[in-house]
């Protein structure tokens, strides 16, 4: 008997945990999941392939969030309202290669579609302050977006390719290349492209929205 009300009482607190969790998602629906890839850690913050991470928390300041502090799903994130809808703006810290883990548990807890996910990164066929925004595609290469598309299972989701340069010299192993910081001649190139890359995010979900 002991047992079994123990059992009663612990299935009771499960319900109140999910009813009360249930709760905070009906008062603040997340609308859209907007993703910024890179490598956490200091000493890749301010490298090409962080330039994701970069446009992220660019745009996090635009909207009056502040730094991403929390936490879920191997991931910082925080929210804010872009276009009169609840967003939620992501930082994964799986490092690059792992980004679809963190992308594919946070867009399940928020029953968030592909489509409604932006994913903001690095593209080295692309110079310094070029942006290509696409609705679709491919990996073209990219890891972290080939770890989201076999995550999510689809490659439907729109993302904001942020240029950040080929290799100079083609005998430059390519990793070493990304995981370099920006030169002081591109750096005027870089705060154009990150700042181009917040501003995006509202005509493309507007765009998306209308379609």
């Amino acid at each position: 008997i002991l047992g079994t009300a123990q059992n009663n009482r612990t299935a009771l607190f499960d319900l109140f945990r999910q009813i009360s969790s249930n709760k905070n998602i009906t008062q603040s629906p997340i609308s859209w999941i907007i993703v910024g890839l890179g490598n956490p850690g200091d000493k890749y913050y301010n490298t090409r392939h962080n330039a994701g991470f970069l446009a992220i928390d660019l745009l996090s300041e635009k909207l009056g969030a502040g730094r991403l502090t929390k936490t879920k799903c191997k991931a910082v994130y925080g929210t804010g309202t872009i276009a009169g809808k609840s967003v939620l703006l992501m930082k994964p810290q799986t490092y690059m290669n792992l980004s679809g883990r963190s992308v594919l548990q946070l867009s399940a807890y928020f029953n968030i579609p592909p489509q409604r996910i932006i994913v903001m990164f690095d593209d080295i066929s692309l110079p310094a302050g070029r942006l290509r925004v696409r609705a679709e595609g491919s990996a073209g290469g990219h890891n972290g977006i080939k770890s989201i598309i076999s995550q999510l299972g689809s490659q439907d989701f729109p993302r904001v390719k942020i240029g950040v340069g080929a290799k100079p010299d083609a005998s430059r192993d390519l990793a070493d290349w990304v995981l370099s910081p920006f030169s002081a001649q591109e750096e005027k190139a870089r705060s154009y492209s990150l700042e181009k890359a917040a501003d995006a995010a509202q005509p493309l979900m507007t765009t998306i929205m209308r379609e």
